[in-house]
C-alpha cells in the first residue's frame, strides 16, 4: 500500500462514539513512555467528561482515508500575566502506521488555529522527561522547553485532604 500524502489528512472534532479510540490513544501514549500502569481512566470517563453540556476537554481527530490516524486532547487556559487565553495540549497521539506523515503537526497546527480564532495567543504542553522523540518534535515546531517553570501536582488522597480541609480552621 502506498503511503498517504500529508494532504490526505483530515481533522474533525471528536464525537462521543470516538471515546474508545481516544482512550486507546491514551493507552498508546502511556505504553510509549512506559507508564501504562498509571492509566486508570476508562472510555466511560472520556464519554462522561468530554461530551455533553460542559465538557472538560475537547479532542481533535485526524483521519486518513476515513481511518483513525491520531488525536489531540486539549482545553482552553488563561494567562493572568498576559491577560489572554491560550490552549493546553494534554495528549497528542499518532497511530504507529501513520507516524512520519505529519499527522501530529497537522493536529497541533489546527488546535493552535482554533485557539487563535478564539483570541488565544499561546500554547502549553508537558512532555515526559524521557520522551526525547516528542521533545525533538515539539522543538522542531518552535514549542520550546521553559527552564524557569516547573510542573507541580497533587493527586489522590493528598488532593482530597487539601480540598476537604477548611483553611479557616
Amino acid at each position: 500500500m502506498a503511503e498517504p500524502a500529508a494532504s490526505a489528512i483530515t481533522t474533525r472534532p471528536a464525537r462521543i462514539e470516538d471515546a474508545e479510540a481516544i482512550h486507546g490513544s491514551l493507552l498508546g501514549i502511556a505504553e510509549i513512555v512506559g507508564e501504562l500502569h498509571k492509566v486508570t481512566s476508562t472510555p466511560d470517563d472520556i464519554r462522561r467528561y468530554g461530551f455533553g453540556t460542559h465538557p472538560a476537554f475537547e479532542v481533535l481527530i485526524a483521519e486518513i482515508d476515513s481511518e483513525f490516524a491520531g488525536m489531540c486532547l486539549y482545553f482552553p487556559i488563561f494567562s493572568s500575566w498576559m491577560g489572554r487565553p491560550g490552549v493546553y495540549i494534554q495528549d497528542l497521539f499518532v497511530a504507529e502506521r501513520f507516524r512520519g506523515l505529519k499527522v501530529g503537526e497537522r493536529l497541533l497546527r489546527r488546535v493552535a488555529k482554533l485557539s487563535k480564532d478564539a483570541g488565544g495567543v499561546y500554547l502549553r504542553l508537558s512532555v515526559d522527561t524521557e520522551n526525547f522523540r516528542a521533545q525533538a518534535f515539539y522543538d522542531r515546531l518552535g514549542i520550546k522547553f521553559v527552564p524557569d517553570e516547573q510542573v507541580h501536582k497533587i493527586l489522590g488522597e493528598a488532593f482530597f485532604r487539601l480540598a476537604d480541609t477548611d483553611s479557616q480552621a
